[in-house]
């Protein structure tokens, strides 16, 4: 039998599974085979000692080559058995040059994102233009990584690593926004706070003239009514202004007066021995839970700093929580498949 040695220069090309990327290995297969001559006329073998040969010191930019595996892989079909040689180059990325170029940065530009947390709410110049300066970086860069990849119809590694920091540089941003608006609400209700407070000045004021007129009235009685009435349409007007004008009947508490006024009326002090046991009955069994609430929510003034304040500990957070998740599946995911490849 003849044997024939010849040697051929191929450019090939290695179609890629690229759900892992860029924590992917490759698995590029060449095929050598005969299509028109049967294995009577022509077989392919490959040599005993060292089939497939490499060249020493080959460094690849962006890969690895990890392992290759030589196989026969003849067909056999109803024209006859065909011979074929098969050579299975295996290529791991090299990951470090993603690290430093896309996950590194897109760590840090979410981390900008959460100084806005640490600005002053009334600073709106200086926090739009951080939020919306990381966005924008985020989104270049984003459409720059996807430009280097070809089209595929599924979701890649890095998409989702991407996706998910855009998703958190536009919270920060949406944060930004809330704060906004609890800032202004905070700042209609201390005016109005401050309405009520004159208001309540001013009808302190005509109840100490009303009282020194009633003392000094010979019809005791009438005008004690009269008085008492009169101070409870003074009441439920300040309460019509605290709702912002709406004409309501006031929520009454357990001693007799409206809720929501800063202090009881003069005449409705005047405690009988009946009620005082109920009153402090009350106090004792539910104060201290109410006492602790108020103390933990008075450390911060506004709405706009609490939102703040807990921005700064859950973004951190949710964003650890998501990093633990990512790469847990994914570093699994690439070990569950090198064991399928072996």
């Amino acid at each position: 039998m003849d044997i024939d040695i010849f040697r051929i220069s191929l450019t090939l090309a290695c179609p890629m599974d690229l759900r892992l990327y860029p924590l992917d290995k490759q698995v590029c297969v060449l095929q050598i085979a005969s299509y028109g001559w049967a294995t009577d006329d022509l077989v392919y073998k490959w040599k005993d000692v060292d089939p497939v040969q490499i060249v020493p010191g080959l460094h690849l930019p962006r890969f690895t080559l990890e392992q290759y595996k030589s196989a026969y892989c003849n067909v056999i079909t109803n024209t006859g058995e065909y011979s074929c040689l098969k050579v299975e180059l295996i290529f791991k990325r090299e990951f470090s040059y993603y690290l430093i170029t896309i996950y590194v940065p897109c760590c840090m530009l979410v981390i900008v994102s959460w100084v806005s947390f640490w600005l002053d709410q009334n600073a709106i110049p200086a926090r739009l233009s951080l939020g919306v300066t990381t966005l924008l970086t985020m989104s270049t860069q984003t459409s720059g990584i996807s430009a280097q990849l070809p089209p595929v119809s599924y979701t890649k590694a890095i998409d989702v690593w991407t996706g998910a920091c855009q998703g958190f540089v536009f919270c920060a941003l949406l944060e930004f926004a809330l704060v906004n608006y609890a800032s202004r609400s905070d700042m209609q209700r201390e005016r109005a706070r401050e309405r009520i407070e004159r208001a309540r000045r001013q009808w302190e004021v005509e109840h100490t003239d009303n009282n020194h007129t009633n003392n000094t009235s010979s019809l005791p009685s009438q005008h004690s009514q009269h008085s008492e009435h009169s101070q409870h349409s003074q009441y439920t007007a300040l309460l019509s202004m605290q709702n912002g004008g709406e004409a309501s009947t006031p929520r009454v508490s357990l001693r007799g007066y409206p809720i929501g006024y800063p202090h009881p009326p003069s005449y409705m002090n005047q405690s009988t021995p009946l009620e005082r046991p109920c009153e402090i009955h009350l106090a004792s069994k539910g104060g201290f839970g109410c006492y602790r609430t108020k103390s933990l929510l008075s450390k911060f003034a506004s709405r706009a700093k609490r939102i703040d304040v807990i921005s700064r500990f859950i973004f951190p957070l949710l964003f650890a929580i998501f990093n633990l998740a990512y790469w847990l599946y994914y570093l699994l995911a690439k070990g569950s498949n090198e064991d399928f490849e072996d």
